[in-house]
């Protein structure tokens, strides 16, 4: 078994390099100074996140040309793995599976077929000494044991599976600090020690060589230039054994001299790093030769499009001195962006992401790479990790599609994302998901960011030059028309990005090129809430704008509210609702949202009426005796009214004797009164603006018992609590009558009902107004059994008189109710 730091192999000069001692000052090949410092394995790092050394270990798979195996064993904790090989140019035409044991349960999971290693670098990196092939990786979480078997006709030489502990840390929130970034100073500038305006500051125009990835630096002054084959290299023991715990840590420290600092842009994230970056301070190195690229490649172009939230390499805990020291390659201008997936499964929790980056870092290193391949790296749950160093803005030469990596980028979706059955992968068994939505934002954010530097459209096309002479289906040097937002698939000879990713990439182009879509109205509120009529809204003078685009919000730049024509409000893009100010009366609103790339729609328009006016009651309310039981403490009674307004009623509301929720439509409302007591009765009326209205009215109910009224014929006093007044009259005689004379508005007349109650006919002022029949199947006492009631207050006579019901003929009466 060996075991790499880091997953690092020793770094290899790939560029001429400068040996100098400290405090010495390089004037670069474009007349820019810089202060150049040689640390020595005592150097310390500079404050910042605090890096995660990870290990790789590797274990020899063995047996016949045919079939290689390991045999179930106990391991070192690790949490992902992948199988390699000598030669990254053979490509394993077999099958390898691995099964692993939870270091948590003891449970071995069940076989799993490993994919391709289809992400590699261009041949200037992948055909450095000690570069070596390999499948996809796996994530099986905490593990501690493995298994593996491999067969094929003809398996490449020296397969090993590769086990990674990512170790322990790094942060899933993005930072996009700029502390260890440098932009490129022109020689003639002023140094300032004040951030720098990114879109202010121009860099010296450079064209860098046809192809960056041999291109070497030609700096001038007293500097002595040494070629890079002579440049001294640490390279460990094959055999050496090495505890990812005891590399220090290798956070850059600032450059010292007497020569003018360059300008630090916080406010311009991931441009040119500066030397302390390039080259960290590493414990493991006796000297450190620093140098800038040469040509140095230009700043890149101001762009209207936001740099999208990354966690930074810092801030994922990526180990500085385990990479290649100094600048990657660079190219002219991203104008491709290919998608990947990491096919690494999707059982991972979005708090794993940094591990698995770091993972994957290491297991690059590991396979021989300069640096991780891909340039940025996204999880399932949206967030942009930081990739290949270099500077996040800068056209950084990743080793992801091989052949097109120059003026291409990479990014890598954490996950995978075949079909859900796995039926387009060729090898792998991993079951694929469905992406999700923050994951397909966050890629169209990258995408738009760097394309729009380039001033290429993410649903238009580039042409990439084909750079290596041994790519399947593809001629070396021939220029073709790649889509500006492509595939993996699209550039070599895989399945990546998986067929499910591979569907979402119309809607990356379209997220990532705007205009904004799908914009529209979607409510207009008062402060109660949103309120339509008909087909557009009522509001108050304030209303509250509401508005959704299919775009994600993350990718406009700003909405406007406008109103009648004109721009009434403007917030961020993703804000979806903005307060407004409106004259009364009638008018149109619609919002206008703004993409990152500058392009605007304008929703369709929505009527919306301010309405300053109350509602009105054309009916005045009334109150009438109503039927029902009575009680001294409640006399049934009704209020009627009708309320109106011009653009709708909301609602409505019984404020007193006690609070009522009636209906927008309500017109009368059953309540009672309390006998011999003045009772207010009031109302309110809320239009759809919010706007209120209230009436009231006050009525006063007496009980008037039957030993007031003139009697006529046989009448038989009955006792009972269940009486008003504890007493009531009863009669069977045909024509018996009683009369009462009273003043007032409404009137009620009261009686007990039962199975053999009789009737009696009532008679108002003389005159016969109806017969009430007062049999019931059950017993009910004090129920007011007809009412009648005027404009006013007036005196009248109420008369009833006995009907004498055969079989039935007995009547109880308790008296009249009336109301003034």
């Amino acid at each position: 078994m060996r075991t790499e730091a880091g997953g690092a192999r020793a770094p290899r000069g790939r560029r001429a390099k400068i040996w100098l001692a400290a405090g010495t000052v390089l004037v670069a090949g474009t007349g820019a100074v810089v202060a150049l410092r040689a640390t020595s394995d005592t150097g310390t790092a500079a404050e910042g996140p605090q890096v995660v050394h990870t290990s790789v270990d590797s274990l020899d798979l063995t047996g016949s040309a045919g079939e290689r195996a390991l045999a179930a064993r106990s391991t070192k904790a690790f949490r992902m793995l992948a199988v390699s090989w000598q030669d990254p140019g053979v490509r394993l035409d077999g099958t390898v599976r691995v099964r692993t044991r939870s270091s948590a349960t003891g449970t071995w999971s069940d076989w799993q077929a490993l994919g391709a290693g289809d992400a590699q670098p261009d041949p200037a990196e992948r055909d450095r000494a000690g570069v070596r092939g390999g499948t996809a990786p796996l994530w099986a979480g905490p593990s501690d044991g493995v298994q593996v078997k491999a067969d094929g006709k003809t398996l490449p030489k020296g397969l090993t599976v590769d086990l990674v502990d990512p170790g322990k840390g790094g942060s899933t929130t993005p930072a996009m600090d700029a502390a260890a970034y440098a932009m490129p100073v022109d020689g003639e500038e002023t140094p300032t020690d004040q951030p720098t305006d990114p879109e202010t500051t121009s860099a010296p125009e450079q064209t860098p060589s046809d192809d960056p990835a041999e291109s070497t630096p030609a700096p001038t002054g007293s500097a002595t230039e040494t070629p890079a084959e002579n440049t001294p290299t640490a390279e460990p023991s094959q055999s050496q054994s090495t505890d990812a715990g005891t590399t220090a840590p290798a956070s850059p420290t600032a450059p010292t001299s007497t020569a003018p600092p360059t300008s630090a842009s916080p406010t311009a994230p991931g441009y040119l790093p500066s030397l302390s970056a390039a080259y960290p301070s590493c414990a493991s190195a006796s000297a450190v030769p620093q140098t800038m690229p040469s040509p140095l490649p230009a700043q890149p172009p101001a762009t209207k499009v936001p740099a999208p939230p990354f966690v930074t390499r810092a801030s994922w805990g990526a180990d500085e001195c385990a990479r290649d020291t100094g600048y990657p390659d660079y190219g002219r201008t991203v104008k491709a962006v290919f998608v990947h997936h990491t096919d690494t499964t999707n059982t991972y929790s979005c708090a794993d992401s940094p591990s698995i980056v770091r993972s994957l870092y290491a297991l690059h290193l590991h396979q021989g790479w300069r640096d991780l391949g891909y340039n940025f790296l996204v999880d399932k749950c949206g967030t942009i990790f930081e990739g290949r160093f270099g500077g996040a803005a800068m056209p950084v030469i990743g080793a992801q599609t091989y052949g097109f990596n120059t003026d291409s980028m990479g990014i890598a979706a954490i996950g995978t994302y075949t079909d859900l059955t796995g039926g387009d992968s060729k090898a792998s068994t991993i079951v694929g998901a469905t992406p999700s939505q923050a994951m397909v934002t966050a890629i169209s954010r990258i995408a738009a960011w760097k394309l729009g530097m380039s001033g290429v459209s993410p649903t238009g096309t580039s042409s990439l030059t084909e750079g290596a002479k041994d790519s399947y289906g593809f001629t070396f040097s021939k220029a073709y028309t790649m889509n500006a937002v492509s595939g993996h698939r699209n550039g070599f000879a895989t399945d990546c990005p998986g067929n499910q990713l591979y569907a979402k990439l119309d809607t990356v182009r379209s997220y990532a090129a705007g205009p904004p879509a799908g914009v529209g109205v979607t409510s207009v509120d008062t402060p109660s809430g949103a309120v339509r009529s008909g087909t557009g809204y009522v509001t108050g003078t304030t209303a509250t704008v509401r508005w959704s685009t299919s775009t994600p919000t993350s990718l406009l730049s700003g909405a406007e509210v406008l109103v009648d024509g004109t721009s009434v409000a403007k917030v961020a893009g993703t804000t979806t609702s903005a307060p407004v100010k409106l004259t009364s009366g009638r008018h149109t609103v619609q919002v206008r949202a703004t993409h990152v790339s500058g392009k605007t729609t304008t929703s369709a328009a929505v009527t919306v009426t301010a309405d300053t006016t109350r509602p009105t009651y054309p009916t005045a309310p009334t109150v009438q005796l109503g039927k029902g039981t009575v009680n001294t403490a409640g006399v049934p009674v009704t209020v009627n009214w009708k309320a109106a307004d011009d653009n709708g009623l909301r609602s409505q509301a019984a404020t007193s004797p006690a609070a009522t929720t009636l209906t927008a439509t309500s017109t009368s409302w059953s309540t009672t009164a309390k006998s011999a007591t003045a009772t207010k009765f009031g109302l309110t009326a809320t239009d759809l603006a919010g706007n209120t209205a209230t009436a009231s009215v006050t009525g006063t109910a007496t009980l008037v018992q039957e030993s007031s009224a003139k009697a006529t014929g046989t009448w038989t006093k009955r006792s009972s609590s269940s009486y008003l007044g504890g007493y009531s009259s009863s009669s069977g005689t045909k024509n018996a009558s009683l009369t009462w004379t009273f003043k007032g508005r409404s009137v009620a007349w009261i009686a007990s009902r039962a199975s053999t109650s009789g009737a009696v006919q009532i008679y108002v002022d003389g005159t016969l107004q109806t017969t009430v029949d007062l049999k019931s199947a059950t017993t009910a006492y004090r129920q007011a059994m007809w009412t009648k009631s005027w404009s006013g207050a007036a005196q009248h006579t109420l008369k009833i008189v006995v009907v004498g019901t055969s079989g039935r003929p007995t009547v109880t009466t308790d008296g009249i109710a009336v109301l003034n």
